[in-house]
């Protein structure tokens, strides 16, 4: 029952109103330990009146989509401009955070966002600075669009890579992915930069990672690691000008503040324009 006094609707009239299933009168905290030690499952929510036996036969048949990017990602092509624009960068959205391309406008950035199957020759003729490989849900092995396209235009620009993006590159140069047993979620992930040694509060959000094995011979040089799981949290290639990072430097929430990625982007955008 609602207990302020300001309320206008019961959470079940939202929930009625909106189209979306709720349940309730379950256990939490044994929902909790079965996903801690088996790891995320399909799940069904039905009506009471279908019998345990149809149930199952559904959740048994049921294929988990494979296009989630094309859902989220924009139909045709939109422009964030900013003052005494530097720089003009493409980002390829596979769903992307606003707050990342405020982030770019921030440091001097026209950003232009694409749909992820924009092919080579429409970014060609946008005449970028740098490019742009955004955050977004799925497999990373789904998306062959915008790994093919990396493979040919790596080198040619500046590319940085966020969460998504991060995974994605790296299938591009040759690495594999691999699903997590439950993803990383929250705002408190400790990830440790190589370079510097120091130790970032992350915000993560996924459920796939970077094989870091596989990573031998791509060209790819590891650059963080979580200290939780030991698991790839950055990639470089200096060569190409390439890197990328699994979390989300555009919603740091720790006293070490990883927003300096982007003015690492920057310091490539520059280099390339001398």
């Amino acid at each position: 029952m609602p207990s302020n006094f300001r309320y206008t609707k019961t959470l079940s009239e939202y929930l009625e109103e909106n189209d979306i299933p709720g349940i309730y009168g379950i256990d939490t905290r044994k929902l909790t330990r079965s996903i801690r030690e088996k790891g995320s499952r399909k799940v069904i929510i039905t009506d009471i009146k279908t019998s345990k036996q149809k149930a199952l036969k559904k959740l048994k048949e049921y294929q988990m989509p494979t296009d989630a990017v094309s859902k989220v990602s924009c139909k045709k092509r939109w422009y964030s401009r900013t003052a005494n624009p530097k720089f003009n960068v493409v980002a390829i959205d596979c769903g992307i955070k606003l707050n990342i391309i405020r982030s770019l406008n921030k440091r001097g950035c026209n950003v232009t966002v694409v749909p992820y199957n924009t092919t080579v020759k429409e970014i060609e003729g946008l005449k970028p600075d740098g490019i742009f490989l955004s955050n977004g849900p799925g497999d990373p092995k789904d998306v062959k669009e915008v790994i093919s396209l990396v493979k040919k235009i790596r080198g040619k620009y500046p590319i940085f890579g966020i969460c998504l993006g991060h995974q994605m590159i790296s299938l591009a140069y040759g690495a594999k992915t691999y699903k997590l047993k439950f993803g990383h979620r929250g705002g408190n992930h400790p990830v440790r930069n190589l370079k510097t040694n120091k130790i970032e509060i992350t915000s993560q959000n996924h459920s796939y990672a970077v094989d870091e094995e596989s990573l031998k011979k791509t060209g790819l040089k590891v650059t963080h690691k979580n200290i939780l799981d030991n698991t790839v949290e950055g990639v470089e290639c200096k060569k190409d000008r390439v890197f990328s990072v699994q979390y989300h430097p555009e919603s740091a929430p720790g006293p070490q503040d990883s927003s300096y990625l982007f003015d690492e982007f920057i310091e490539l955008l520059e280099k390339g324009e001398k």
